[in-house]
């Protein structure tokens, strides 16, 4: 079993995680993919698209074994939902 070990703070790995999401994969994934969940590796930029967590990651690491994900669901504010509302605009 492989041991990952983070290389960023907490911080700066949602900054760049964020960053990557709002620029270089929301504009491909968002819209026909809500609810979905894209895991980015935060220093190449790739990701891969499934609907659950373990799915999209396991993909990620076949492709990058070095990835350091960071999940994003697709129209949400967060990944898992505790009553919370989503971003999607009614109408």
């Amino acid at each position: 079993m492989t041991i990952r070990q983070p290389r960023y703070s907490k911080e700066e790995f949602a900054q760049r995680g964020d960053e990557i999401y709002e620029t270089q994969v929301r504009p491909q994934v968002e819209a026909d993919n809500y609810g979905k969940i894209v895991a980015i590796d935060i220093e190449t930029g790739a990701f891969e698209l499934a609907d659950e967590i373990l799915p999209a990651t396991d993909r990620l690491f076949e492709r990058i074994p070095e990835a350091q994900p960071w999940i994003v669901r697709i129209g949400h504010r967060a990944v898992h939902r505790f009553g919370a509302r989503s971003l999607r605009k009614p109408g």
